[in-house]
């Protein structure tokens, strides 16, 4: 722990020092008054920094309120749009150790000028401040609106094995709502009303209700029981609400916590599959809802899953719809051994809550770590649809990568 704090530290303490050699050239031409403001305001931020050193010893914070989180994530965003910034001044500094080996050998050095006149050291400065403040305003803008920025996403879903009774069947898909990361029930409840005007008549639930305890839900269980369709709500568990990332007192208090989030989804009005299937019927013609526990392919995540105890006997239906919250489950599994399921529902990714999606162009961090990270994906006649996620963790925002509510349309083909 004190070793994680002493690296943090001296991170935090070279980026400042950078930074705040910047701030003093880029002000040199300013007002005498000008120019104390601006560095008695770097001083200040790079002092609140030292707070971030400090939380190194208890990171991540889950138990957290969240304004402090808030509060936190901004520190930790100023700090990585700074070390970006001071690159650049690294950079000169490098420039700067390679002229006093050509000067150590007797050749003169040109001067440490650019074409526009100004010395290179503050061109270098004005880099490191333009390139520091510009990702911290989109940083910033992504925690004030962007992680409420929801977006509806319609789909089609063809299939020549739905039945007939089921074309036009509409489901909408939510997923990790990361509930202790809000600060009050306001934005879920604005989100639901959405849904509810999608007039669904079907509503899944892809995992990861909390970050890590079934006590972040308190206060939000009235949001929950707003979600309602005729052919109900079902949901599965994400890695994130298993209570893994936390210590506990005891195995004991571990499982008593996964045992009240269960309850707490049952009297919400949801109905949680654990490694089961349940049938959907509607004028006779059926089709099959299965829901299995989290199972991770990357990054060493939890496999609870069971498939072998989700499908048994559901070979009678003519179409399938798994929920499985991790998408590296369809992609190392499902698609591959499991080839009667139609349409598997995963979230997980949240697509990075970072990236770039605009037509021709989708990009994201994500999809170094998920060959399928974010929307809908085909490999014969078997669909994967991606959720991108409706809250968020860590990075208390988002960027180009909305929260989204997804809409699907069952169609016959």
């Amino acid at each position: 722990m004190f070793l994680r704090f002493l690296i943090v530290f001296i991170i935090v303490l070279l980026v400042e020092v950078y930074f705040l050699q910047a701030v003093r050239t880029f002000a040199r031409d300013f007002s005498p008054e000008r120019r104390k403001v601006l560095v008695g305001i770097a001083i200040g931020l790079a002092a609140l920094n030292g707070l971030l050193a400090i939380s190194a010893m208890i990171w991540p914070p889950p138990t957290w309120p969240a304004p402090l989180r808030l509060f936190m994530g901004i520190l930790f965003i100023l700090t990585l749009c700074k070390l970006i910034g001071v690159l650049f001044l690294i950079l000169d500094d490098v420039v700067r150790f390679f002229r006093w080996i050509v000067q150590m050998v007797g050749t003169k050095p040109a001067e440490e000028t650019t074409s526009g006149g100004i010395s290179r050291l503050k061109f270098f400065s004005q880099l490191a401040i333009g390139f520091t403040v510009i990702p911290a305003i989109g940083f910033i803008y992504g925690i004030v609106k962007g992680a409420y920025r929801y977006r509806i996403h319609n789909v089609q879903i063809p299939s020549a094995n739905l039945p007939a009774e089921f074309d036009g069947f509409k489901i909408v898909q939510l997923s990790d709502i990361h509930t202790g990361s809000f600060n009050d029930d306001s934005a879920l409840r604005r989100a639901f009303s959405l849904v509810l005007e999608q007039k669904p008549d079907l509503i899944l639930f892809t995992g990861d209700l909390v970050n890590n305890e079934a006590k972040e839900t308190e206060g939000y269980t009235d949001a929950y029981k707003m979600l309602k369709a005729p052919y109900g709500v079902y949901s599965v568990l994400g890695n994130h609400d298993y209570g893994d990332y936390i210590s506990w007192e005891s195995d004991q208090a571990k499982q008593a916590n996964l045992e009240r989030l269960k309850a707490i989804q049952k009297e919400c009005g949801w109905r949680l599959l654990m490694n089961e299937h349940v049938a959907i019927e509607k004028e006779g013609a059926k089709i099959g809802l299965l829901g299995i526990e989290n199972w991770g392919g990357n990054m060493n995540f939890p496999k609870y899953g069971k498939m072998d105890e989700a499908t048994k006997g559901a070979e009678v239906y003519p179409f399938k719809i798994l929920m499985s919250h991790d998408p590296s489950h369809w992609e190392q599994k499902v698609s591959q051994i499991y080839k009667d399921i139609d349409l598997t529902l995963s979230g997980h990714t949240h697509g990075m809550q970072m990236g770039i999606e605009i037509p021709g162009l989708k990009w994201s961090p994500s999809q170094y770590f998920y060959k399928y990270w974010a929307g809908l994906y085909k490999q014969d006649h078997q669909f994967l649809y991606v959720n991108r996620g409706l809250g968020f963790l860590g990075y208390p925002g988002r960027i180009g990568i909305w929260p989204e509510i997804t809409v699907m349309e069952l169609k016959k083909a």
